[in-house]
């Protein structure tokens, strides 16, 4: 099992939750997910897998997770939101406008401003995560090229 599941195992043990089943499940997805997934990926992931259980309960249990300080509710775009594990390694998001993609950034930089700003205004900082949207490198490329193209708008 991988040790990120592991640890969010542990973490819902802690805040004096049971394991169920579905929320190991959960985790598991969480845990081998390559991005950020909608609480409908992890549905699909689960059902993929043969898991019999409804979207309201991957709902129910990200709250829960998200309540137990297991996993981290991103909201990267206005129409839904993304789950990730906490993995309390400070990193922040740069989501694209155009195709959503999410690159994670460390928040050390971010961090260093956040806890000078705080300092000056008597607020002691523990952590920062920021997301910044704006268009990647490749969106930005594929509209260079389009501008290139004649007879296009």
């Amino acid at each position: 099992m991988d040790d990120r599941a592991l640890a969010g195992e542990c973490s819902v043990r802690a805040a004096g939750k049971r394991l169920t089943p579905q929320r190991r499940l959960v985790l598991r997805i969480l845990a081998e997910a390559d991005g950020h997934l909608d609480a409908g990926e992890i549905y699909a992931q689960a059902h993929q897998r043969g898991a019999r259980l409804s979207l309201a309960t991957v709902y129910r249990t990200l709250s829960l997770l998200k309540e137990a300080g297991t996993v981290r509710e991103l909201h990267l775009d206005e129409e839904h939101h993304h789950y990730e594990l906490d993995a309390r390694d400070d990193h922040s998001h740069l989501v694209c406008l155009l195709c959503g993609r999410v690159i994670e950034v460390p928040s050390t930089a971010f961090l260093e401003v956040a806890r000078t700003l705080g300092e000056a205004n008597g607020f002691a900082i523990a952590s920062a995560q920021v997301e910044l949207t704006g268009i990647c490198a490749a969106c930005r490329r594929g509209q260079a090229a389009a501008e290139k193209v004649p007879g296009t708008c």
